[in-house]
């Protein structure tokens, strides 16, 4: 199964994002800490289409495209 790549090696612009929801308070500081705990878990997650709620959010994985 695949994993989630550590906090330290997703994209700036996803680190920028999750910070600009946060100063907008979409999202919630024990939420995020939450998604940092559970990256850091290494975490499998399955081949398809799928999403984990941590309460004022949640993220989706989509599989690359196969060209």
């Amino acid at each position: 199964m695949p994993r989630i790549d550590k906090w330290a090696g997703l994209p700036p612009a996803v680190h920028q994002h999750l910070i600009d929801r946060m100063r907008d308070r979409a999202i919630a500081i024990p939420d995020l800490n939450r998604l940092r705990l559970w990256i850091e878990s290494n975490p499998e997650v399955p081949e398809g289409d799928w999403y984990k709620d941590f309460g004022s959010f949640k993220i989706c994985g989509i599989p690359p495209c196969q060209h």
